[in-house]
């Protein structure tokens, strides 16, 4: 058997004719033509058309009280009024509309509402049972007008809280409440003010702009369209100082005490009230809670459910949060809700316990049955509700238990069990479910038939179907007993069994997927006890329509025109329409708008026709539809373009190719609203440099083609790029390749050069040629030379792609012309040019002659020369060169090498000076001439001696052995006396306790001395020495000491602390000693010993020696005992000094030294001298133990904080160089000196 399931409702649009359903067999009254087959068939009433059951009408209005009903026969209505018979026709207001049970009471002519308030209930009867209607309560729409009250002014203080009362009067239904003024304008409401549910206005605090006087509570009816109007409410809020103007104008000075602005307080609820409230809603209504607090600041209210949460899809919040809304509320929405107002100060809560009741609601409504002689059946009648509801049965409008008894039924509660009825068990049953917040009531009946099958679906019937779509054949059909259906393909076919089809209950068949050998007749047989009925259908088989060519979307600027294609395919017998919407409507009444076969086509577009343009094909059995998005977009707005650099150019083409130009032709890019000032062509050569861009040429931004030189055997590519104010486009697209022919060499090698490496060579150089100069393969170069001052031809020889050749076997330093030239495999360059060179140099053969020596002064001497034969140079004569030297004395203990220093001279020179030299020394000199190969023969050394000079300080100064009345002096002598000393110069003034100086005294001491004792001395005095010794020239740099003598043991007995005895001097001064300076050729390094305490800061002093200009300082960072002047001149005589900052600032004595000449060369390399380096490993362990000493005794030495002044004495004097010409050369000092021992090289 075919497989039967209910008929499923997401097929309902598929079905073409249904007229059963499943679970109730009803006669088909109402079944348009096919009714006629049914002519003589009975059912009981049905009510089909009723009044609500809370019916309130407009008293100004006729009331219409509703009733239809249907039936076979026909039935008859009658109604009763609060539960007694209403018999109309003794009312002559009231009537019944013909054919229908609906009555109509004329109060407009004569006669008030209210006098028809009441209970109406319809009953509609025929011969198989009665119908009957809900009780319907018809109330008259009530707006009563409000009770006249004397509403007095309300003065509050800013901040308080308000409650404006509205009290509507009850009317019906109730009415809709709002607040405005007199103006009819709805007055501001927010989380500060808002409306409550029961229509009162109520203010969390008020403030000034609350101030008015209409507040006016309004009543609107909707029922009756009328609005009642509250008695003007009036307000003022008064600030603080109002309020005390106002008390201090009404009460004495003792009495007034003044008002207090209203401070902010926590959150208090307006309503509801108290901590907890009960809240009572029926099932499917709308939950509304509501919480509305007071408080300073403004309270905001938050709502939870406890022990849940909130239903997200139901949940709505209204007047700024406070009322909660769900909406279809059922019983799981019961339970505690929690309101929470919190401000600044504190929060508040209130619970409302809400609890959800329904009114009766259908589990199972009971349904209609139609049965035949001898069958079985139920009604049920299964609610719901809280309380549970009680279920009552009525038949025919009459309780159950007074109704005459019927053996076939049986009551089960809710339930009426029926077995083997009889026609007289015809009747309708009323099911009422009821409790204390509602009833529902359902008519039901029961219909005994003994009918043979009928089908209602016509004869021949043809159906179309879509292919894969399904197909729904109709059969519908009526009979008692219900028939069974069976279908049959073709007039011999056999009952449809197969899977791909479906009997539906109501006998329609389906083809879940039609195809086509779907096509063909089929039969519909219904069958019952009573007999059999059959029923003919064809089926039709369609191709589906389709849109082969679907329309796109379109974006178009304003103005212009866009047009949009559908190509339909369909099946042959069908015949399409085509229609074209636009936002699935149809399209404007436009003659821009036009159809032309497949497409629609839109002229001078508009913004407004911007949408969804669709193409729907429709044939009587499918559409199918496709659509595309207009967008309108405006052109850029010519006010404020868009800037920018220009898009790049295209459609590059090479032109006019020739061996040595193209013509070049391109399209320009959109120039982005700046015009194009200018094109840049760059090229490639693919062959030799791929990737590589060079630039070729520039042309006018009117331009679009460009003539363009090339060079021979290149492959071309070129690209363009156009330029406007704002900058450079990217490059265009790389044109086709053009490889040019090759060519002889149009230019030979630059930068072409003769010069020798060895005596006996010529070395020939020039810059190639790159790869795109060579103009073809196979480059090499052609290389010339000859003698320049003989007769000798060129020779010449051709070397690879090179860049140097070497000529061998030629005379030392002979000029020669050069040339080199170019070629390739297609030829020669033009003819070079010749250039000069000159084969190798050898050194010098002559030294200089006549070489004189004139002594300017103890420090500087001038040299002259006689120059030596331009020949004898053999090279390019770059100078002349003085090696002088200082003699050593032979009774010197470890005596060194001589050490050598050197001036050159630059050019043809034929004297210079020697600076820096020792006084009162023997030097011995040589000069040199000097080419490029290197110095030619020494001149026979010339000696001179240096006159005398000033001497330097003594080496050291101390003072031994004091007593109460005399000091002990004993020094070194100086370290370069500088000539023979004459005597030594003793300078000392005693310092008292105020650290001034006394007078001073002068005493002279032979130059053999080298100890002195002062006697008659002042005891337990201060004194400071100045000390120095002197030449026949002047006298030298001073060194300076302080001491003090002894104390009287017998006046200061107990003073003196335990470590200072008789016969030990105390050092009370701090003191800076062996300043000793290193210099170079244009830095020295200053260092010193210091004793005195810690954290002093130095300054060094330094200028030139025997000059008038001031004293230049330098700081020294930190406390540290050395320093390094830079920016020295070289071979120049300075003095320097050592000071300390601060109140007690002291200076060290002064010394010179000279810094070394300019330059020095061709000196032996010491560094790599074994007895050079075993020197400078002893002075690194000699420097060591220095420094360990002096960190010594900077930790054991005395701290005296004495404050210390001198006077500046002169500096000796130093006769000034005496510069002829100022000639100079330049200088390197070949001399290795030993530095003290606190020192460090600052470069």
């Amino acid at each position: 058997m075919p497989k039967k399931k209910p008929f499923s409702a997401g097929r309902v649009p598929l079905i073409l004719f249904l007229c059963q359903i499943v679970s109730a067999l009803d006669v088909p009254l109402d079944h348009g033509g096919k009714a006629k087959l049914l002519d003589d068939l009975v059912q009981p009433p049905t009510i089909t058309q009723q009044s609500p059951k809370d019916y309130i009408i407009d008293p100004r209005e006729n009331i219409v009280i509703q009733c239809e009903a249907k039936g076979k026969p026909p039935p008859s209505f009658s109604w009763t009024r609060n539960g007694t018979h209403f018999d109309i026709d003794k009312d002559p207001l009231v009537t019944m509309k013909p054919g229908s049970g609906t009555l109509v009471i004329n109060i407009m002519s004569d006669g008030k509402a209210e006098t028809y308030e009441g209970i109406y209930q319809c009953t509609a009867r025929n011969e198989r049972g009665a119908a009957i209607s809900n009780n319907i309560v018809v109330r008259p729409s009530r707006s009563p007008l409000w009770t006249k009250e004397r509403l007095e002014p309300i003065t509050l203080r800013n901040g308080q809280s308000l409650v404006l009362p509205c009290r509507p009067p009850v009317g019906l239904p109730p009415a809709i409440i709002f607040w405005m003024d007199n103006s009819f304008q709805r007055l501001p409401q927010s989380e500060r003010v808002s409306q409550g549910l029961n229509g009162d206005l109520y203010f969390s605090n008020v403030l000034p702009e609350d101030t008015r006087e209409d507040y006016i509570c309004y009543a609107r009816f909707n029922h009756t369209q009328t609005i009642q109007q509250k008695q003007p409410i009036s307000l003022k809020v008064i600030s603080v100082d109002e309020l005390n103007d106002t008390i201090a104008a009404n009460l004495s000075d003792t009495e007034f005490y003044g008002a207090k602005p209203s401070k902010e307080r926590p959150p208090t609820f307006l309503t509801p009230e108290g901590n907890e409230s009960l809240k009572e809603e029926l099932r499917g209504n709308v939950l509304s809670l509501e919480c509305i607090a007071e408080g300073l600041p403004t309270p905001i209210i938050y709502w939870i459910k406890e022990d849940g949460t909130l239903p997200v899809n139901r949940t709505f919040y209204r007047n700024f949060k406070k009322t909660l809304q769900i909406t279809q509320v059922s019983e799981a929405d019961s339970g505690n809700y929690q309101c929470i107002a919190k401000n600044t100060l504190g929060a508040v809560h209130h619970t409302i316990s809400v609890t959800v009741k329904a009114a009766p609601y259908w589990i199972v409504a009971p349904q209609n049955l139609v049965l035949s002689p001898g069958e079985n059946g139920t009604l049920i009648c299964r609610a719901n509700g809280n309380p549970k509801p009680r279920i009552g049965w009525l038949t025919n409008g009459v309780p159950i238990e007074i109704a005459p008894d019927d053996p076939s039924r049986k009551i089960d509660g809710d339930t009426i069990i029926f077995s083997n009825v009889q026609e007289r068990s015809s009747a309708v049953y009323q099911c009422n479910a009821s409790n204390e917040y509602g009833y529902l009531l359902a008519n039901a009946f029961v219909n005994v038939l003994a009918e043979p099958p009928r089908i209602l679906t016509s004869a021949n019937t043809l159906y179309q179907v879509i292919a894969n779509r399904p197909a729904l054949l109709d059969c519908a059909f009526f009979g008692s007993p219900r028939p069974t259906i069976e279908w049959f393909k073709g007039t011999r076919g056999s009952a449809l069994h197969e899977d791909i089809y479906v009997l539906h209950d109501n006998g329609t068949l389906e083809i879940p997927v039609a195809q086509k050998d779907s096509t063909g007749t089929y039969t519909c047989v219904a069958r019952n006890k009573l007999g059999m009925a059959k029923n003919e259908v064809h089926l039709e088989i369609k191709d589906p329509t389709r849109i082969i060519k679907q329309p796109e979307y379109a974006v178009v600027q304003r103005g212009s025109k866009v047009s949009f294609e559908c190509k339909v395919k369909h099946d042959h017998t069908l015949i399409p329409t085509i229609m074209w919407l636009k936002d699935n409507g149809e399209l404007p009444n436009d003659e821009r708008f036009s159809i032309d076969k497949d497409h629609l086509v839109v002229t001078d577009v508009s913004d407004d026709d911007g949408g969804t343009y669709t193409c729907a094909a429709n044939t009587t059995l499918d559409r199918v539809s496709a659509s595309a998005v207009l967008r309108v977009v405006a052109p850029p707005p010519t006010p404020a373009p868009i800037y920018d650099v220009p898009n790049p150019p295209f459609d590059l083409e090479l032109t006019n190719q020739l061996d040595k130009s193209v013509q070049l032709t391109w399209t320009p890019g959109d120039d982005n609203n700046s015009p194009i000032t200018k094109f840049i062509i760059e090229y490639e050569d693919a062959m030799r440099e791929a990737g590589i861009w060079h630039h070729q040429a520039e042309v006018s931004g009117t331009q679009t083609t460009a003539q363009l030189k090339l060079s021979p055997y290149v492959n071309y590519s070129f690209r363009v790029m156009a330029e406007n104010s704002i900058g450079r486009s990217v490059p265009s697209e790389a044109s086709e390749q053009y490889l040019t022919k090759a060519a002889e060499p149009d230019q030979n090698p630059t930068a072409v050069e003769g010069l020798g490496t060895e005596p006996d060579n010529l070395v020939i150089t020039w810059k190639p040629l790159n790869g795109f100069e060579s103009n073809g393969p196979g480059l090499q170069y052609k290389v010339s030379w000859r003698q320049k001052d003989g007769d000798d031809e060129w020779t010449s020889v051709v070397v690879a792609n090179v860049s140097k050749y070497i000529v061998s076997g030629t005379p030392t330093f002979v000029p020669y012309l050069i040339k080199v030239q170019s070629l390739n495999d297609v030829g020669f360059a033009p003819e070079p040019a010749a250039v000069m060179g000159h084969s190798g140099e050898d050194l010098p053969m002559v030294a200089p002659g006549n070489v004189r020596v004139n002594v300017v002064n103890s420090t500087l001497a001038e040299v002259h020369w006689d120059p030596v034969p331009l020949k004898s140079v053999r090279g390019h004569l770059q100078g002349y060169r003085i090696y002088y030297w200082k003699a050593q004395g032979s009774s010197k203990r470890n005596r060194r090498h001589i050490e050598k220093k050197i001036l050159t001279f630059q050019g043809s020179k034929t004297h210079g000076m020697l600076p820096g030299l020792q006084p009162y020394s023997h030097y011995t000199l040589n000069v040199r001439v000097v080419n490029g190969k290197g110095e030619g023969p020494a001149s026979t050394d010339r000696g001179f001696h240096t006159p005398e000079g000033v001497p330097s300080a003594p080496s050291s100064l101390k003072i031994v052995n004091p007593t109460l009345d005399s000091l002990t002096l004993e020094w070194d002598p100086p370290s370069h006396p500088n000539g023979i000393l004459t005597e030594y110069t003793l300078k000392y003034q005693p310092i008292n306790s105020t650290h001034e100086l006394g007078p001073l005294v002068d005493l002279k001491i032979p130059a053999n001395k080298t100890r002195w004792t002062l006697k008659n001395l002042n005891f337990s005095t201060r004194y400071k020495f100045y000390f120095y010794a002197q030449t026949s020239v002047g006298s030298g740099s001073q060194i300076t000491e302080e001491a003090i003598t002894t104390v009287d043991e017998g006046k200061l007995a107990g003073i003196l602390p335990p470590d200072v005895g008789a016969g030990k001097v105390r050092a009370v001064n701090p003191r800076i000693s062996n300043l000793t300076a290193a210099a170079a050729e244009t830095y020295a390094n200053i260092s010193w010993e210091y004793e005195g305490p810690e954290h002093v800061k130095f300054y060094v002093e330094y200028g030139v020696a025997g000059s008038k200009e001031e004293w230049r300082k330098a700081n020294v960072n930190g406390s540290r005992s050395f320093f390094g002047l830079k920016g020295l001149m070289p071979g120049t005589a300075y003095k320097v000094r050592v000071g300390a900052e601060g109140a007690s600032g002291f200076v060290s004595s002064e010394d010179v030294f000279e810094t070394g000449p300019a330059m020095a060369s061709r000196q032996v390399d010491i560094a790599t001298q074994g007895w050079f380096i075993g020197l400078m490993c002893a002075v690194a362990l000699l420097i060591l133990i220095l420094l360990i000493v002096c960190f010594i005794r900077r930790n054991k030495g005395g701290k005296y904080p004495v404050k210390e002044k001198e006077d500046a004495h002169a500096d000796p004097e130093i006769q000034p160089m005496k510069e002829d010409d100022g000639t100079f050369g330049e200088y390197r000092d070949t001399s290795c000196a030993l530095q003290p021992s606190n020192f460090i090289v600052l470069q």
